[in-house]
C-alpha cells in the first residue's frame, strides 16, 4: 500500500525538552487517519512538523515517499494543507478572498489570480456548503462557519493530504457531524487523506479508519478504532475510569468517562438519621 506519511525515529524537542520521543509509524494514502491522546502527549506538535512548519532534530519524515527535505515551501503547500487548531476572526476579507488565499503556492511572481483559480475557489466553497457564506466577512460568521470556510481555503490548494488539528473543538453537535461528514466526503470523493488530531475519542471511533494513540511523546497503540480504543489501553494513556462497550450505532467502540461520584461514596454528612 502507498505510503503518504512516513516517520521514523522522529525526534522533536522545545528547547532541551523532547516533544516527540523517538516515534515511527505510517499514514497510508486514502486513509482517515485520527490522532488522538491527553494534553501534552505532542499531537499538535507532530502535525506541525508533517507540515513542515516545525523542524525536527533526528529521524526521518517522508512525504508520499520523499523525504520532506527534497520539498521546497511552495511544493509543500501544493502538497500539505494545515488548518490550524485555532482560525483567527479578526480577518478584514470576506470568505470569497480569503478562500482565494488557498491559490497562494500556485500564483506566479506577481501573484495575480487567474480565472481558473476564481474557479477553484469557487468549487472549493461549493464543496463545503459555504455559497451562502461567499460575500460576507470573516468577523461575521460563528465558530462553525469559520472552520468550513478555512476548510475551503485548505481545499482550495488542491493537497493530496489534509491536516486538521482539534477542527471539532468548541463546535456544537451539528457542527462536529458536518464537518466529520465533510471529511470522509474528502477522503471518498476526492481521495484526500485525511490526517486529523481529535479530543473526542467517539467521533474518533465513528470515521476514523486507522487511530494514534499518544502519550508523552510516544506512541501507545496504533490501529483500527477496535484495537487502539480498549480499556485497558485508554486508562493507561488518561489515567481515568472510562467504560468501554459496542456502540449502538455500528461495531464499534463507545467510550463513556465515569464520574467520581458514580465510583467513590459520597462521604457521610453529620445529621438526623431518619
Amino acid at each position: 500500500m502507498k505510503v503518504a506519511v512516513g516517520i521514523r525515529n522522529l525526534i522533536c524537542s522545545y528547547g532541551k525538552f523532547q516533544v516527540l520521543k523517538d516515534i515511527s509509524f505510517s499514514i497510508s494514502r486514502g486513509d482517515f487517519f485520527i490522532v488522538i491522546g491527553p494534553n501534552g502527549s505532542g499531537k499538535t506538535t507532530l502535525m506541525k512538523t508533517i507540515a513542515g512548519i516545525r523542524r525536527f532534530e533526528k529521524g526521518r519524515l517522508d512525504i508520499l515517499e520523499s523525504s520532506i527535505d527534497g520539498y521546497t515551501r511552495k511544493t509543500l503547500s501544493q502538497t500539505v494543507a494545515m488548518v490550524p487548531q485555532e482560525v483567527a476572526a479578526d480577518f478584514p476579507f470576506t470568505v470569497n478572498e480569503l478562500v482565494l488565499m488557498g491559490r497562494a503556492p500556485y500564483l506566479g511572481m506577481l501573484g495575480l489570480a487567474q480565472k481558473g483559480d476564481m474557479e477553484i475557489a469557487n468549487q472549493a466553497i461549493s464543496f463545503t456548503g459555504a455559497e451562502h457564506l461567499a460575500h460576507r466577512k470573516l468577523d461575521q460568521l460563528s465558530g462553525g462557519e469559520r472552520q468550513l470556510v478555512f476548510i475551503a481555503r485548505a481545499i482550495c490548494q488542491q493537497p493530496q493530504i489534509m491536516l486538521l488539528d482539534e477542527p471539532t473543538a468548541s463546535l456544537d453537535l451539528a457542527h462536529q457531524t458536518k464537518i466529520m461528514d465533510l471529511m470522509e466526503k474528502l477522503k471518498v470523493e476526492k481521495g484526500i487523506t485525511v490526517v486529523m488530531v481529535s479530543h473526542d475519542v467517539n467521533l474518533a471511533a465513528m470515521y476514523g479508519d486507522t487511530l494514534l494513540l499518544l502519550k508523552e511523546g510516544k506512541v501507545v497503540s496504533m490501529g483500527i478504532p477496535e484495537d487502539v480504543l480498549t480499556f485497558k489501553l485508554l486508562e493507561e494513556a488518561y489515567g481515568c475510569t472510562l467504560l468501554v462497550d459496542e456502540s449502538p450505532l455500528g461495531k464499534f467502540p463507545r467510550v463513556t468517562p465515569v464520574p467520581l461520584k458514580l465510583i467513590k461514596p459520597l462521604p457521610i454528612r453529620p445529621g438526623r438519621m431518619d
